[in-house]
Formats: structure tokens, sequence, C-alpha cells
């Protein structure tokens, strides 16, 4: 029998992938991060399987999150997505992946790519954190209180510490897969080979 997080629920196939596949991985391409940015600040306020329903609809509305075309988007782009139900209908949120998208690519020219910039809060290493049951678990840590005032700061939007702490979680900044997960080794063996300081 398959071991996985308590938190997943095995009745949803789509969740059951997320969780196998993706969630926990480090994550190293910009084109990715931009992506898991949008959809965490999405999340504001929601569960998470309310947006990773959506996922699909945000990659049609936001050029498969080319940051470049986003960034270009108007205010004519936001009254069109409002009529979309492809994605969260919030005028505020859709009006910060645009704004995010410029703060992005500002990052990218300061630093050389976005995955340089995030991951130097974890030393370019992921944090592997003990999860024995559900009290190990929380919502923020001084990193993403250090992460998400430093976005705020150069003018990110939706992406306060709870928010940026999920981001890190979804690619693999830290580790927070249950200890008796299939999926915690598997990760940590994945990336023994890789030089996260190249990026």
């Amino acid at each position: 029998m398959t071991i996985r997080c308590g938190w997943v629920d095995e009745s949803k196939p789509d969740y059951v992938e997320y969780h196998d596949n993706e969630w926990g991985r480090p994550v190293l391409d910009d084109q990715s991060l931009f992506e898991f940015i949008t959809l965490e600040s999405a999340q504001a306020g929601l569960s998470w399987y309310t947006v990773l329903k959506k996922r699909e609809g945000y990659r049609n509305a936001f050029h498969d999150f080319d940051v470049h075309k986003v960034s270009q988007m108007t205010e004519q782009d936001v009254e069109r997505l409002l009529a979309f139900d492809g994605i969260i209908r919030n005028r505020a949120k859709i009006a910060a992946t645009i704004n995010n998208a410029k703060r992005f690519i500002e990052i990218q020219q300061e630093f050389g790519s976005f995955a340089k910039y995030q991951w130097q809060f974890v030393n370019y290493k992921p944090i592997i954190n003990p999860m024995r049951d559900k009290h190990d678990a929380v919502a923020t840590s001084e990193l993403s209180d250090k992460f998400a005032k430093d976005l705020k700061k150069r003018g990110f939007k939706f992406l306060g510490s709870t928010t940026v702490y999920a981001h890190m979680q979804a690619c693999g900044m830290v580790n927070d897969h249950a200890d008796n997960c299939f999926c915690k080794q598997t990760i940590i063996a994945s990336y023994q080979d890789l030089d996260f300081t190249q990026l």
C-alpha cells in the first residue's frame, strides 16, 4: 500500500497526481516558478484544490505563464478575464498577476533568473523538515516571512508569508512531506547530484 501525506484526498485523482509528481519537488525553471507564484497568489483565502481544478484555465488566461506576455496585459484583458469562468474571477488577483509578472521580470534582470533569487532564501539547498504528525505542520516560517517581506518591498501583490510558505512547499524549497510518505525520500534522492548554486 502506498503511504501519502495525510492531507491528500485520495478520492481525487488530480489531487493525488499533483501530490505524487509535483508538490515538494525542486522547481528550478522560471516559467514554472511564475506558474506556481500565480496559482499560489490566486489561492489566497481559498482551498488549493479550488485553484488546482482551474489550472488549465489559468494557463489559457495567462499565456501558458509566459511572463513577458503576461506583463504586457492591459486593463482590457482584466475586464475580459472577469467574464472567464476558467479562473478565480477576482479583479484584484487578476491585476496582481499582471503586476507580479512585471516585478518578476525585474528580478530576472537583477539576478539573472528568478530561480537564483528565490533559492538564495534557503541557501541554495532544500530544507527537509521532520513531519512525524500534523502537529509538525506550520503555515509560515522565519524564511517565508523574510521572502514575503522582500517580495512586498519589490512590489509583488497577494504574496504574504502564508502564501509564500505554500509556494516554498510546492516548489521544493522546503520538503514538508510526511516522514512516512513515499515521496519524501524519493525527492531527496532526486537532487543529490544537483548543484543549486549553478542556477
